[in-house]
Parts: C-alpha cells; sequence; structure tokens
C-alpha cells in the first residue's frame, strides 16, 4: 500500500460514502423492525442522549432519519433487554452491548467525565454518602433519581441536581450502577452485576487495545474521515494526525484517499472498499430526504460538517434568546446528499400539532416541486 497512488474521490462523492455508511444515503427499504433499532445502533456504534424534547428526544429523532416511521419503545425495550447499554463516550450514549467491555475499560481510566472525578473522591464524607446509597440500591433493588426527595429547600432547574443525582451519575461513570431500564425517559439504575450478570468477569482490554478499536470503529461509522476528525467520535486524547494512521494504512484496515478542493488526505475503512469502488465510479447516489437531530453523528462535530458539507451548525438551545441566529432548536435538514438548509420546529404533543416556525434555506438552494415535496414527505 505504501507509495501507491491515493484513489482521488469528488466532494459529493465523499459526502455520498459517509451518508451511506451512516445509513442516510436512501430511505429505509423496507419499514422498521426492533431488530432494525438494534443495527442501526450498531452501525453507527453511538447513540447520543440528551433530554429536550422540542421536537423529539435525540436518539429517537437519529433513529427516525435513518429508519422513517418506528415506536419509540422499541429503543426502550432494546435497553430494557440488554442489546444495548448507556455509557459515557462521545456524550451520555447508547452503545451496543457488544462493545461493553472496551467502555468498561475506557471509562474506569477516563477522567473526561465529572462523575468519575466525584466518583474517584478522596474526601471521606463524599465517599461514605456513595458508600451508603451504592448499599441501598444493594438491599432495595433499582432506583431513579426521582425517587430522593430533595431536602435543601432549592430548585433544580439545570444543574442544580440534589445530592443523590449527583451521587447515582457518580456510581454509573465510576461503574459500580448501570442504567437498567428508562421509565419515561427518566433512568432506572441497578448495580452492573444485575443488569449484566457476569460483567465483573469481563476480560477488560488495556488502554492500547482499546484506543485501536475505537479509531477502527469510528473510521468505519464514518465511512470517510480526515485523521483530525477521527478522535471526536469517541473523545479519544489526543486528536490523530496522519502518521498516526500510516501503520493501518500499510497493513490494509484503512485506504488513503484523496478529495477534490482537501489538502489533507482520508481514510476509508477496508469494509467499506465496496462503496469506496461505487464513488470512484460516481455510482453512490443519494434520495434520502430528512431532518436531522442537532445530535446525529453526521453533525455532531461541527468542523467536520463544515468542511464534509459546507454547513455552519451550532446549536442555539443554550444560546440567549437575542442573540440566537435562526431559533432555539434548529434542525439540520438533509436533501439528496446536501444539507440544504434548517429549520425551526415544535412538537405540540398534547394537540397532535407539529409547528414548523421557519425554514433557512442555505445559499444557492432553490425551492421547486420537488424539494417541497420531500420536505413534506419528511415531516408529515
Amino acid at each position: 500500500m505504501a507509495g501507491a497512488r491515493a484513489p482521488v474521490l469528488p466532494l459529493q462523492q465523499a459526502r455520498n460514502l459517509q451518508l451511506a455508511a451512516q445509513g442516510l444515503l436512501r430511505p429505509a427499504a423496507r419499514a422498521a423492525t426492533p431488530a432494525a433499532v438494534r443495527r442501526c445502533i450498531g452501525r453507527m456504534e453511538l447513540l447520543q442522549i440528551d433530554t429536550i424534547h422540542v421536537v423529539a428526544r435525540s436518539p429517537y429523532l437519529v433513529l427516525f432519519s435513518r429508519l422513517g416511521d418506528y415506536p419509540m419503545a422499541w429503543l426502550d425495550q432494546a435497553l430494557a433487554a440488554g442489546h444495548v447499554f448507556e455509557t459515557w463516550a462521545h456524550e451520555a450514549c447508547f452503545a451496543p452491548t457488544a462493545q461493553l467491555a472496551l467502555h468498561r475499560s475506557h471509562n474506569r481510566a477516563t477522567r473526561q467525565h465529572w462523575g468519575v472525578a466525584l466518583g474517584r473522591t478522596g474526601d471521606p464524607q463524599q465517599q461514605e454518602h456513595l458508600a451508603r446509597l451504592l448499599a441501598h440500591v444493594r438491599s432495595s433493588g433499582p432506583v431513579r433519581s426521582a425517587d430522593f426527595t430533595r431536602t435543601d429547600g432549592r430548585s433544580g432547574g439545570w444543574w442544580g441536581w440534589k445530592d443523590e443525582k449527583l451521587w447515582l451519575e457518580a456510581l454509573f461513570a465510576r461503574g459500580d450502577l448501570m442504567v437498567a431500564r428508562r421509565e419515561r425517559f427518566q433512568r432506572v439504575y441497578d448495580l452492573a452485576e444485575r443488569v449484566h450478570p457476569g460483567i465483573d468477569a469481563l476480560a477488560l482490554p488495556d488502554a492500547t487495545a482499546v484506543r485501536d478499536a475505537f479509531i477502527d470503529a469510528s473510521v468505519r461509522a464514518l465511512g470517510i474521515t480526515q485523521a483530525r476528525w477521527v478522535h471526536d467520535y469517541f473523545r479519544l486524547k489526543p486528536r490523530l494526525r496522519d502518521a498516526d494512521l500510516d501503520a493501518w494504512v500499510d497493513d490494509g484496515r484503512l485506504v488513503r484517499v484523496a478529495v477534490d478542493g482537501w489538502e489533507r488526505p482520508a481514510y476509508v475503512h477496508a469494509d467499506h472498499l465496496p462503496l469506496l469502488r461505487q464513488a470512484q465510479r460516481g455510482r453512490l447516489q443519494a434520495t434520502h430526504t430528512t431532518v436531522l437531530s442537532p445530535f446525529d453523528p453526521l453533525v455532531w462535530d461541527r468542523e467536520r460538517a463544515s468542511a464534509m458539507f459546507g454547513f455552519d451548525y451550532r446549536i442555539e438551545c443554550y444560546t440567549p434568546a437575542d442573540k440566537r441566529v435562526y431559533g432555539y432548536f434548529v434542525l439540520p435538514l438533509l436533501h439528496r446528499g446536501r444539507l440544504v438548509g434548517r429549520l425551526d420546529a415544535k412538537a405540540h404533543r398534547e394537540q397532535g400539532m407539529f409547528e414548523l416556525k421557519s425554514l433557512f434555506l442555505e445559499p444557492g438552494v432553490e425551492v421547486d416541486d420537488e424539494l417541497l415535496q420531500a420536505l413534506a414527505g419528511a415531516l408529515w
């Protein structure tokens, strides 16, 4: 492989390759099934969790973008049945249970999540609180944060968490507790060994093996990527350089490619060689139109979304209202291989209404009947 001339791809075919890897190139060919939900998560490697539900909570929307209409309970059932589990990865995420040992090893070694620091605190009083809460779960069974009454008189609000919520998060981050299921999207925590019997007997890979596995999974999930984007998928440190992937190219795990207009090389996983060949021949055709969650893997790395799709995007729900450019919860609009706009919307669940507050199209995107029909089909 060393010294071989890198395949060259037009930018649109590079985009289409990434969409194909992410399950967003074409509409779903058949009706969704519970197994399709599990396969979709496996394909992405991670399904980010966020509690904002102006339109729909993010994990359900990410699946909808790929599968079309499906019962949202299927994701909850996959968690309760042990097909997926919750972990701290890109952020809080669902991940395939087949990757449990990797994530457990990584989270034991990382200090990226504040809960890990709290769980490992040297403060004797905090350790006593954690031990008491863990003993309570051991003797009394699964718990929710809502099971504990606030006694300090303060309001909750964002991050105004009661102590038990903080301790549950710390025990979760430390690996003592796992999420057994969700009830109305609230976490139900239980001992890790009760959620996944045999977890303590898992052979945990070392840090080098975990990093290699996550690099491999990141490149495969992205379809095509520059080296500098690989670390973000699993929040690996440090950021990768091209030199870090030389050995991967030499042994055939990755293929180095050139993309028109890019100064830096890109990389395609060996599993995607059939897609790469189609892209080289210009045969990857994007036909899917859908809205995306702000926390969709396609756009959660703003730097990557800008380089891949020329789409400058940031979430404005945490921005003061008078400083927002587009709206509170703006969804990217994917149409036939391009991010053509963004819409600000809100679901009124009690009334059974979907409010489209505003639609912003990217410069150069023309409104025609085909776009309007595709957008209508994606929303209704």
